[in-house]
């Protein structure tokens, strides 16, 4: 298989950025899909952990960008569990 991919690169070199772009774009989603798998919110362990957003500190960041939020001076607001 990869004989003849680089067999039709080596003879139609205009396919080498469409190869580049289209093997970009595959590692930009996987790397965002694990992005969106490892937040906060996620629980992977329904046993040990079934509810993780109780367990984080109020003073965390969860956005990635907070226009006129300071969370170091946040109290917590809710009873603990």
């Amino acid at each position: 298989m990869l004989a003849t991919v680089s067999k039709q690169l080596r003879s139609h070199p205009a396919l080498i950025p469409l190869f580049f772009f289209i093997g970009g774009g595959a590692v930009m989603s996987m790397m965002y899909l694990a992005r969106l798998g490892m937040g906060p919110h996620v629980s992977w362990d329904r046993k040990n952990n079934p509810e993780p957003w109780t367990k984080m500190d109020p003073t965390n960041q969860q956005k990635f960008y907070a226009v006129n939020m300071d969370y170091k001076t946040l109290k917590k607001q809710g009873p603990d569990f």
